[in-house]
C-alpha cells in the first residue's frame, strides 16, 4: 500500500511516520499519510517564502496562464482523482459524486484563471492622481475538511496563487490523499515552492494556523475550530477567510406544487449525503401542503441506490467517519424520542461501513437536536408552520447564517421573503446551488469574508493607494 509523501519547495519530502486511511465503505486500508512534525511545517513556510519572493512579480498574465495549465493538467488526472477521491471519501464515483466534484474543481480553476483585478484610477486631475492597487498578502495557510476535499482545495489554492501569493496547505486527515496527489499534479506547473502540502492529525493544523510566518488563514470546516483558527491569528494579526458550518433553512409556501419541487429539496438537502456545509438542513412546509411534500420526499428517497462507492450504480454512499455516523445516529435517535414521526430510514444499514439511509423526521420543531444542531449528514427534519411572518422569524433564530432557500411558485414573491433571512446566500426553488462567478459566504456564526469570483479573489490582496 503506497506511503504518500509530503511536498515541499518542489520536492518530495517522506516522514518517519505514518497513518493509515480508510474507505468508509468497507474499512480497508486505501494508503497511509504522511505524519509532518513542526520541523516539516517550518520547512514548508520558509520555501513558500522564498517562492513568494519571485512569485509575487510574475505578471497577471503569467500567473493566468499559469492557472489555465493547471486545469488541463487536472484534466488528464480527473479519473485518477476521482478514484482516489472516492475510495478515500467515500462518495460515489458518478452521481454528483467524485466525478462531479473533479469537474466542479476544473470549473472553478478555469474561471479564476480569467479573473483580474485591474488597477482602479480614484481619481485623475488637476488636483492630482490616486490609484488603488491590490497587491498579494504573503504565505497563504490552507486547511481543507474531509467532505470536498478535492474542490475545496481548489477553492483555497487557486485564487492565493492567481493574486499572487505562495501556500502551504493542510489537509484533513481523513481524505489527505487526494489532496497531496492534486497538489503533486499543481506542481508541475509551478515553480517549487508556491504550493506546498503537508499532512498529519489536528495538531500541525493548529500549528498552521499560529505560524508567525503565515500571512493570512483560509479555512472550511465547523465553527468551533474556526473560532481556535480566529484565535491564533491574534497575536500576528493574521487576515481570515472562514467558511463555517451551516444549518440552512427552507421555507416551502403553500402556492407551490410539491412534486415540482421535490427534485430540488431532495438534492439541496442530501447532494454529498447532506455532508455540505450549504445543503438543506432544516425544511419548514406551510401546513396546507405538509403531508403532501413529506410523502412526496419519502417516495423520492426510495428510488435512491446507496452502496460502495466504487460500484458504478451508487448514487449515495456512506457517511465519511464514525464520528459523523454517530452524530447523524444520536440525533435521529433523540427527535424520535421526543415524538418525531420518521419517514424513511431512521436506524443503520445492516451491513459493513458507515451507511445511514437518508432519513427523513416529520412532525419535530425547535427545540429538538436535529433542529437547532448541524446534523451534517443524511437526515432531514420537516418542520410544519402556518403563519409565513412568523417561520421568517423562527428560522433566523439559529446561530449559523451560511444559507437559506423560499420555494414558491411566485419568484417574485419568494425573492421577497428570501431577503429576509440572515444568511449569505439565498437561492429561489432550488438550493446550494454554487457557481464561480458568485460570491459565497456566510453571516454570524458561518463565517468572515467570501469566496469566488472578483470579490472572493480580492480576499487574497492588500490594498495599496498611490498618491501623485
Amino acid at each position: 500500500m503506497k506511503q504518500s509523501t509530503l511536498l515541499i519547495g518542489g520536492e518530495t519530502v517522506a516522514t518517519t511516520d505514518h497513518a493509515p486511511v480508510t474507505n468508509p465503505s468497507n474499512g480497508e486500508i486505501v494508503g497511509y499519510m504522511p505524519l509532518a512534525q513542526e520541523a516539516d511545517l517550518d520547512r514548508a513556510v520558509a520555501a513558500a517564502a522564498e517562492a513568494f519572493r519571485s512569485w509575487s512579480r510574475t505578471s497577471n498574465e503569467e500567473r493566468a496562464a499559469a492557472c489555465r495549465a493547471i486545469a488541463e493538467k487536472i484534466g488528464e488526472h480527473a479519473e485518477e482523482l476521482a478514484q482516489i477521491l472516492t475510495r478515500e471519501q467515500g462518495k460515489p464515483l458518478n452521481g454528483l459524486g467524485s466525478r462531479f466534484e473533479i469537474g466542479g474543481a476544473l470549473a472553478w480553476t478555469r474561471h479564476t484563471a480569467e479573473l483580474d483585478l485591474p488597477v482602479e484610477i480614484l481619481q485623475d486631475d488637476n488636483k492630482g492622481r490616486v490609484e488603488l492597487h491590490r497587491k498579494p498578502i504573503g504565505v497563504v495557510g490552507s486547511i481543507t475538511p474531509w467532505n470536498w476535499p478535492v474542490m475545496i482545495a481548489c477553492w483555497h489554492i487557486m485564487p492565493a496563487a492567481r493574486a499572487g501569493n505562495t501556500v502551504v496547505i493542510k489537509p484533513s486527515p481523513l481524505t489527505p490523499l487526494s489532496t497531496i496527489r492534486l497538489v503533486e499534479i499543481i506542481s508541475e506547473v509551478l515553480p517549487p515552492g508556491v504550493v506546498n502540502v503537508i499532512a498529519g492529525e489536528n495538531s500541525i493544523g493548529a500549528a498552521l494556523s499560529a505560524h508567525p510566518g503565515i500571512a493570512k488563514m483560509t479555512f472550511t470546516g465547523s465553527t468551533e475550530t474556526g473560532k481556535k483558527i480566529m484565535a491564533s491569528a491574534v497575536a500576528t494579526l493574521k487576515r481570515l477567510t472562514l467558511e463555517l458550518g451551516g444549518n440552512d433553512a427552507g421555507i416551502v409556501l403553500p402556492d407551490v406544487d410539491p412534486k415540482s419541487i421535490v427534485e430540488g429539496l431532495f438534492w439541496g438537502a442530501f447532494i454529498n449525503n447532506g455532508q455540505t456545509c450549504a445543503a438543506l438542513k432544516r425544511l419548514y412546509v406551510h401546513d396546507s401542503i405538509y403531508e403532501e411534500v413529506c410523502a412526496a420526499l419519502a417516495d423520492y428517497a426510495g428510488k435512491i441506490a446507496i452502496g460502495d462507492g466504487l460500484d458504478e450504480a451508487s448514487i449515495l454512499g456512506p457517511v465519511q467517519n464514525e464520528l459523523q455516523f454517530n452524530k447523524v445516529r444520536d440525533l435521529v435517535d433523540d427527535a424520535r424520542a421526543k415524538g418525531g414521526r420518521i419517514l424513511t430510514g431512521g436506524a443503520p444499514m445492516d451491513r459493513p461501513g458507515y451507511f445511514y439511509p437518508i432519513t427523513l423526521v416529520a412532525d419535530v420543531d425547535h427545540g429538538v437536536r436535529l433542529v437547532d444542531e448541524e446534523q451534517f449528514g443524511p437526515a432531514l427534519p420537516i418542520i410544519r408552520y402556518s403563519d409565513l411572518d412568523e417561520v421568517i422569524a423562527r428560522a433566523n433564530q439559529n446561530p449559523a447564517g451560511l444559507g437559506g432557500s423560499v420555494w414558491s411558485a411566485d419568484v417574485e414573491k419568494a425573492k421577497r421573503y428570501a431577503m429576509q433571512l440572515e444568511c449569505g446566500s439565498v437561492w429561489i426553488n432550488k438550493h446550494g446551488a454554487i457557481q464561480p462567478n458568485a460570491p459565497f459566504g456566510g453571516v454570524k456564526q458561518s463565517g468572515i469574508g467570501v469566496e469566488f469570483g472578483a470579490e472572493g479573489l480580492k480576499e487574497f490582496t492588500t490594498i495599496q493607494t498611490v498618491l501623485s
